[in-house]
């Protein structure tokens, strides 16, 4: 299982890397991409909206089922990564292939930094899914 030590993780099994500039990526995490399988669609229409931590700010859709995504901390969400919307990319398999790196959802700008002391380091994530 690929667990960036970089990365800080929730219990919801999305991920967060810290940019510069008070910006971060999110996506979700190997572990959850591997339980839902063939990622098909994924939709996030929450651009441009602060949207609090914990709440939904989009879906993901495997051939079976469709799960929420969740924010890890509050921000305001700047974009949506272009290679998996239907209207640019359309390839949410990057997901699925890369979920670290190519395969990210959203980039935001986080509104607390304090709320990232309460996420996950890999190897309290490694014990949630262990």
């Amino acid at each position: 299982m690929n667990l960036p030590e970089n990365l800080k993780y929730t219990k919801e099994h999305e991920w967060i890397r810290i940019g510069t500039d008070n910006t971060a990526y999110v996506g979700i995490t190997d572990f959850a991409q591997g339980e839902l399988g063939e990622l098909v669609y994924v939709e996030v229409e929450t651009v441009g909206e602060t949207v609090e931590k914990d709440d939904v700010f989009g879906t993901v859709e495997a051939v079976k089922t469709t799960s929420d995504l969740f924010m890890p901390v509050t921000g305001k969400i700047l974009e949506f990564n272009p290679a998996l919307d239907e209207n640019d990319g359309d390839n949410p398999g990057l997901i699925n292939e890369d979920p670290y790196e190519e395969g990210w959802i959203i980039r935001i700008e986080i509104s607390d930094p304090s709320q990232l002391e309460n996420l996950l380091d890999a190897a309290a994530y490694q014990d949630l899914i262990a």
